[in-house]
């Protein structure tokens, strides 16, 4: 199993990106499907995450700028990022949760220039 992130980059506060995570290979019991993000000498937050029932939450500091959505059919989940602050800067990272298993990626930079 494989997850990879994409759609990081470098972008103006203000502005926009949309990050996809997809998962190659089979997952059975598939719990939640959350994006992490780790800025520099901080700990690792929970950002967003969206369960199998499609139920959806988010770290108080991104309600109502991100969006988290699923596409099952394709294993993929994704992130829409909008009205970006130089406070969202961070290696973003896909993870799943499964029943007996934790998956993770290698993440993917997002750089946000005031």
């Amino acid at each position: 199993v494989r997850l990879v992130e994409s759609g990081g980059g470098l972008v103006q506060a203000g502005g926009s990106l949309r990050l996809s995570c997809v998962v190659s290979g089979s997952i059975s019991g598939i719990i939640v499907m959350n994006w992490y993000r780790q800025a520099p000498g901080k700990q690792r937050e929970l950002v967003a995450g969206v369960t199998s029932n499609s139920d959806t939450n988010y770290a108080g500091s991104v309600k109502g700028r991100f969006t988290i959505s699923r596409d099952s059919a394709k294993n993929t989940v994704f992130l829409q990022m909008n009205s970006l602050k130089a406070e969202d800067t961070a290696v973003y990272s896909c993870n799943v949760k499964a029943w007996g298993a934790d998956y993770w990626g290698q993440g993917t930079q997002v750089t946000v220039s005031s």
